[in-house]
C-alpha cells in the first residue's frame, strides 16, 4: 500500500504526552497488521539530546545504530516493539546543519538559502525517508513543542505542505488541553479552541482531536469542540488521566482512535482487534497487589533521568505479579554513617548510570554496603563502574583506586579512557554508542539469565574496564562474564558467591519492552522478591 502519513502537534501546554498518543496509535496500527514506524522532531537546535542535561530534557535514550535520541523514542520501542534508528530523531540543529553543510560545499549553487524553502525541503526530506524505504505502511511523526512557538514554525509549515503534497495520505491528530477550574467547577474548552485556531492560521487543519483531561468529559463538551473546530465528533477524543500509561492504547481504541483515523484515510476498517497479550499484561498489573521495594542510587532526582530504569523494573515487576514501588536515594547525600539506613527500606539496589564526578562516592559506598550484606544489586554503566572501584578499594586494597574520568592521575585506574577516545574533545556524539556484541562465559549467572552464549546490547559511555587488573579481580571473586569479541573489553561483570550483584557496561534497560522485558531486569526482580520472603 502507499505509506500513509500522520502529523502529531500538541498546543496549549507543553508535556500533555504526546510521545505517549504517538506510540499508543503505533501499537493500535500495528495490532490490526500494519507495518509502522514513529519518528520525533524537535524543535530545538541541539544536534541531539546528547550533551542535555537530564534536568532538561530527561534521559537521553540510545538506538541499536547508535544515535543519541529524546526520551519520547523509549516510549516507541517499549510500546511497539519496534527498532528506532538514527532516522527516527531529528532536531533543528541537524536540520540546520545538513543545509549549511550542503551550502559550504556548494550544492546549492549560489542560491540564496532560505527558511523557505531550504530548511521545509529539509524537514520534509527527512520526514519522507523512513517511508522511501518501502517498510512501512504508516510513518508517524511527532512534532515537539507546542503550537505557537517560534522554533516550531518550520516544521508547521514543512506539515501544511506536506498535507497538500500528500493530500488523502496524510492526517494531524493535534493534542490539546482542556483545564477544569475548580473555584469556577467548571471544565473550560476555549483553551483548545484558541489552540486549533492557531493551528488554522498555519494552514492546517487538524483531521483528529485528543483532549487532555484531569477528570471525564462528558459528550456535549466533546460535540462543543467538534463544533468549534470544524472536526467530526468521532475524531474528538478524551486522553484523561490514567493509574498507568499502559493503559492508554486500550482507552485509545474503546473511543475508536484507530477506527476514526482509518475512516480519514479511506482504509478498510475491519473488525477491531483484541489485543490480547496487551490485555493480560494489564490484566497483571492490576492484579498485583504485593510490593517490593527497589532504590534507584544516583544523584538526578527527577523520575525523566531513569525514565527506561524505571520502566524496566516496573515491567519486570508486573510479570513476576508484585508491584515495585522505587524509591530515590540521592547518592550526593550517602555516607559511611547513613547508608544503612537508607538501604534498610529497600529490598534491592540498582546503582543507576551517569557522567561526571558528583554523588560517585554515595555509589561506591552504596556498593560497598550490598555487597557486603549481600542484598541483590545491578549496577549500569556508571554504576557498574563504581562495583568496580568499590572492589578494588576494599577487596583488592587499591585504596585509591578510582576512573580516570573522576582522577586522571589516579595510579590504579581500573576504569580507564578507550585509547582512541584520548584525542577527542567533543562532548557530542563520540562514546562507544549504539549495540555492541558479547559474548557470556560458559556457566556464569548472566549466560543462565538470558540463555544464550551471545548477546548484543546498547552502550552509552567513554570508559572502559582496564583489563590490566583482571586477573586479580578473578582470583579474588568479581569474575569478568561478558566481553565483546572484537574489542576484548569487559561488559558484565558478577559476583557468583553472592545472591544477585552484577554490573553491566551497557544499557539493557533501553531493550526492555511491554511484551517482552529484559532477561536481568526480570531475574533481578525475581530475586529480589525471594531473598524478600526468605528474610521476612
Amino acid at each position: 500500500m502507499t505509506p500513509k502519513f500522520i502529523f502529531v502537534t500538541g498546543g496549549v501546554v507543553s508535556s500533555l504526552g504526546k510521545g505517549i498518543i504517538s506510540s499508543s496509535v503505533g501499537k493500535l496500527l500495528q495490532s490490526r497488521g500494519y507495518r509502522i514506524t514513529i519518528q520525533k522532531f524537535d524543535p530545538y537546535i541541539n544536534i541531539d539530546p546528547g550533551t542535555l542535561n537530564p534536568y532538561e530534557h530527561g534521559e537521553c535514550y540510545v538506538t541499536d545504530d547508535g544515535m543519541e535520541t529524546d526520551l519520547d523514542l523509549g516510549h516507541y520501542e517499549r510500546f511497539t516493539g519496534i527498532r528506532t534508528t538514527r532516522n527516527n530523531s531529528v532536531t533543528t540543529g541537524r536540520i540546520y546543519k545538513a543545509v549549511i553543510d550542503r551550502e559550504r560545499h556548494g550544492d546549492y549553487l549560489g542560491k540564496t538559502i532560505q527558511v523557505v524553502p531550504h530548511i521545509t525541503d529539509e524537514i520534509k526530506r527527512r520526514i519522507r525517508l523512513s517511508a522511501e524505504t518501502g517498510e512501512y505502511d504508516f510513518v508517524i511523526t511527532e512534532i515537539g513543542g507546542t503550537i505557537g512557538d517560534i522554533e516550531s514554525a518550520p516544521f508547521m509549515e514543512a506539515i501544511r505542505q506536506l498535507r497538500w503534497e500528500l493530500g488523502k495520505d496524510a492526517i494531524n491528530i493535534h493534542l490539546t488541553y482542556v483545564p477544569f477550574l475548580k473555584a469556577a467547577g467548571e471544565l473550560k474548552t476555549k483553551p483548545t479552541q484558541h489552540s486549533v485556531k492557531e493551528l488554522q492560521s498555519m494552514g492546517i487543519q487538524p483531521d483528529v482531536l485528543i483532549l487532555r483531561t484531569e477528570v471525564h468529559l462528558e459528550d456535549g463538551i466533546l460535540q462543543k469542540v467538534a463544533n468549534f473546530c470544524n472536526v467530526e465528533r468521532d475524531c474528538v477524543v478524551q486522553s484523561e488521566d490514567l493509574p498507568s500509561i499502559y493503559e492508554v492504547p486500550v482507552n485509545m481504541q474503546k473511543q475508536g482512535l484507530d477506527a476514526a483515523i482509518l475512516r480519514k484515510l479511506n482504509l478498510p476498517v475491519g473488525e477491531t482487534p483484541a489485543l490480547g497479550p496487551w490485555r493480560n499484561f494489564l490484566e497483571r498489573m492490576h492484579g498485583a497487589t504485593k510490593i517490593v521495594k527497589i532504590g534507584l542510587v544516583g544523584k538526578y532526582d527527577l523520575q525523566d533521568a531513569y525514565k527506561s530504569i524505571r520502566e524496566a523494573l516496573i515491567q519486570a515487576g508486573i510479570y513476576n505479579d508484585h508491584k515495585v514501588k522505587l524509591v530515590f536515594i540521592n547518592s550526593e547525600n550517602i555516607t559511611p554513617a547513613n547508608v544503612a539506613e537508607q538501604i534498610a527500606e529497600v529490598d534491592g539496589v540498582v546503582i543507576c548510570p551517569g557522567f561526571g564526578q558528583r554523588g560517585i562516592e554515595g555509589k561506591i559506598i552504596a556498593a560497598e554496603y550490598t555487597r557486603s550484606h549481600d542484598i541483590p544489586t545491578f549496577g549500569i554503566c556508571l554504576g557498574m563502574q563504581m562495583m568496580v572501584i568499590e572492589f578494588a578499594r576494599n577487596v583488592l586494597g587499591y585504596a585509591d583506586a578510582n576512573s580516570r574520568e573522576m582522577d586522571a592521575e589516579t595510579p590504579h585506574n581500573v576504569i580507564d579512557i578507550m585509547e582512541d577516545q584520548k584525542t577527542i574533545k567533543d562532548m557530542g556524539g563520540t562514546m562507544r554508542l549504539g549495540a555492541y556484541g558479547c559474548d557470556l562465559k560458559e556457566g556464569s549467572r548472566v549466560a543462565e539469565i538470558y540463555g544464550a552464549a551471545s548477546i548484543r546490547e546498547r552502550h552509552r559511555h567513554r570508559y572502559e574496564f582496564n583489563n590490566k587488573y583482571e586477573q586479580e579481580y578473578e582470583n579474588a571473586g568479581m569474575k569478568c562474564v561478558g566481553r565483546n569479541p572484537e574489542s576484548d573489553l569487559v561488559e558484565i561483570v558478577e559476583i557468583p558467591n553472592l545472591k544477585w550483584y552484577i554490573g553491566a557496561q551497557f544499557h539493557p534497560e533501553y531493550s526492555s519492552t511491554v511484551l517482552n522485558p529484559h532477561p536481568l531486569f526480570m531475574d533481578f526482580v525475581s530475586t529480589v522478591i525471594k531473598n524478600k520472603k526468605q528474610l521476612q
